[in-house]
């Protein structure tokens, strides 16, 4: 999967049949996962996304229930108005 330099964005993957859903932080913009998602459908039905601190995840594409994405306009710090 390529990456692109940004923002944070996080995922989370819902799993069939499992009562918790894969979490992950990525600098991968959410249509670069969305391509790999596509490609792994296409392909061998394993999706595998990596974070920047090496943590990966390999799931069926088979078994995915959905796929959410929230965090790409970055994070604010600190307290008082915006």
């Amino acid at each position: 999967m390529t990456q692109k330099r940004g923002h944070d964005v996080d995922v989370r993957i819902g799993v069939q049949h499992s009562p918790r859903e894969l979490s992950l932080e990525t600098t991968a913009t959410q249509d670069a996962i969305l391509q790999a998602f596509k490609d792994a459908s296409a392909g061998d039905g394993l999706l595998a996304l990596s974070d920047d601190r090496g943590r990966s995840v390999v799931v069926p594409v088979d078994k995915i229930s959905y796929l959410e994405f929230s965090g790409d306009a970055g994070r604010r710090v600190g307290f008082g108005e915006s």
